[in-house]
C-alpha cells in the first residue's frame, strides 16, 4: 500500500496561497498606496514659463517682483508648495542658471559696459531740481521790471518766462528719483493735465472771478497771476525729489526684509503716508514763505495750492513706480472738475439756464474762487492716495520688473 506524500500535499495549499496573494485584486493594492496629486516637480512648469525672467535676474527679489507683476500671489505660491512668493522666487533663482551678463552681440563683440555715474551726479541733480524755482523767481522779477511796458511786451515776457519754467521742470523730472522708468499711455497724457492744473493754479482764480462778474473784457483784460503759488510749487520739486528718494529706498529695504506680500504691504503703507506728510509739510512751509515775500490771496488759496502740490506729488510717485495710467486718471479728474466749474458759469449765460452756476457761485461767495481748485485737487489727491495704499504695496512697485509695467495686474 502506497503512503500519500504529505510534503506534496502540504505544499499545494502554500502554493495556492502564494498565487492568490500574487493575483490580488488591483483595486485593493491601489487603495493601499497613496494617490499622487499633481506632478512630482510642480515648479518646473513655472521655470519654463518664466525662463527669461529667472535667467536675467540679479537676485531673488527681482524674480519675486516679476512674478507678482504676472499675477502670482502667496495663494498661488501655495499651489507650488511654497509659503509665499519670496520663497518660490528663491527656489527659481537657485535652480535656473544665470544668463551670461556679457552677452555677445551679433558681430561677436561683447557689449560695452554700462556708464558709471559721476561722483558729483547727485549735486547736479540737486541743482536741476532747484532750477525751476530759480527760473520762476527770475521770470517774476522780469515781469515786475516790465510793469510800465505795453501789454504786448508784458505778454511776451510772461510767455517767455512760462516756457523757460516748463523747460526747467522737464529737466528736473528727467533725472533722479522723479525720472519715469515705466512708459505707458498715461505718461504722455498726464503732461496735458499737469499743464491744465498748473495753469489753473496761476490764472484760474482770476478767470473764475471775471466770469462770475460778467467778464472778462477781452482783449483789454489783464490777467492777474498767483505769483506766490507758482513760486512755491516751482521750488517744491526739490522736497518732492527728496521724499520720493526716501520712499523708494525704504520700500526696497522693506522688500528685502519681508517674507510675504502681506508683510511687505504692512511695511510700505506707513512709508507712503509718511512721505506724503513730509512733502506736505515742506510745501506748506514754502507756501508761507512765498506768501510773505510776494503776497498771498488768503488761506483758501494756500489750501488749494497745497492740495495741488500733493496731487502732483502722488501722481508722479505712482508714475515712477509703474502706474502712469492711474496717475493720469487722477490728474484728469481734477482738471475735469475745474473745467466743469468754468463751463457751468459760461453755460448759465444762455437763455433759460441761469440755475446751473448756482453751486459754483455759492461756493465762491462763501469761501472764494480758490475753493474750486481746492475741492477738485483734494478729491483727486485723496483718490490717488487710496489707490497708492494698494498699488504701491506690491513687490513689482519697488523693483524694476523685466516684463514691463504692472499696471494691468494691479488693483
Amino acid at each position: 500500500m502506497t503512503t500519500p506524500d504529505t510534503g506534496a500535499t502540504s505544499a499545494a495549499p502554500a502554493t495556492a496561497e502564494g498565487s492568490a496573494a500574487r493575483t490580488a485584486p488591483p483595486g485593493k493594492e491601489a487603495a493601499a498606496r497613496p494617490a499622487r496629486r499633481g506632478p512630482a516637480d510642480p515648479v518646473r512648469a513655472l521655470m519654463h514659463r518664466h525662463q527669461e525672467l529667472c535667467a536675467r535676474a540679479v537676485d531673488a527679489l527681482e524674480i519675486a517682483a516679476g512674478l507678482e507683476a504676472h499675477g502670482v500671489t502667496d495663494r498661488t505660491a501655495a499651489r507650488f508648495r511654497h509659503r509665499d512668493v519670496f520663497s518660490l522666487a528663491e527656489e527659481l533663482y537657485a535652480r535656473v542658471p544665470r544668463a551670461d551678463s556679457a552677452d555677445a552681440r551679433p558681430d561677436g563683440q561683447p557689449r560695452s559696459p554700462l556708464p558709471v555715474p559721476a561722483r558729483d551726479s547727485r549735486g547736479v541733480r540737486g541743482a536741476l531740481q532747484l532750477l525751476p524755482g530759480a527760473v520762476c523767481v527770475a521770470a517774476v522779477a522780469a515781469l515786475a521790471s516790465a510793469g510800465t511796458a505795453t501789454p504786448a511786451v508784458r505778454a511776451c515776457v510772461g510767455a517767455a518766462g512760462g516756457a523757460l519754467i516748463a523747460l526747467a521742470v522737464r529737466l528736473a523730472v528727467r533725472c533722479g528719483p522723479l525720472r519715469l522708468r515705466h512708459r505707458g499711455a498715461g505718461s504722455w497724457t498726464a503732461g496735458l493735465w499737469v499743464c491744465w492744473t498748473a495753469g489753473y493754479a496761476v490764472y484760474g482764480d482770476w478767470l473764475l472771478g471775471q466770469l462770475l462778474a460778467g467778464g472778462p473784457d477781452l482783449p483789454h483784460a489783464a490777467p492777474r497771476a498767483a505769483v506766490a503759488t507758482v513760486v512755491a510749487l516751482a521750488f517744491a520739486l526739490a522736497p518732492a525729489a527728496g521724499c520720493a528718494r526716501w520712499f523708494a529706498a525704504r520700500g526696497r529695504r522693506g522688500l528685502a526684509a519681508s517674507r510675504g506680500l502681506e508683510e511687505l504691504a504692512a511695511r510700505v503703507r506707513p512709508l507712503l503716508l509718511a512721505a506724503t506728510l513730509l512733502f506736505l509739510g515742506a510745501l506748506v512751509a514754502l507756501l508761507l514763505g512765498a506768501d510773505a515775500a510776494f503776497g498771498g490771496d488768503g488761506t483758501t488759496a494756500l489750501a488749494a495750492a497745497a492740495a495741488l502740490g500733493v496731487l502732483l506729488f502722488l501722481a508722479r510717485l505712482l508714475a515712477v513706480h509703474g502706474f502712469p495710467d492711474a496717475a493720469a486718471t487722477g490728474l484728469a479728474s481734477a482738471a475735469a472738475l475745474e473745467a466743469l466749474a468754468l463751463s457751468l458759469v459760461l453755460i448759465a449765460r444762455l437763455p433759460g439756464l441761469p440755475p446751473l452756476d448756482v453751486p459754483v457761485e455759492a461756493l465762491t461767495t462763501a469761501v472764494g474762487p480758490a475753493a474750486v481748485p481746492a475741492v477738485a485737487c483734494t478729491a483727486a489727491a485723496a483718490g490717488l492716495l487710496v489707490y497708492g495704499l494698494r498699488a504701491l504695496t506690491g513687490a513689482c512697485a519697488h523693483w524694476p520688473a523685466p516684463s514691463g509695467p504692472a499696471e494691468a495686474h494691479r488693483p
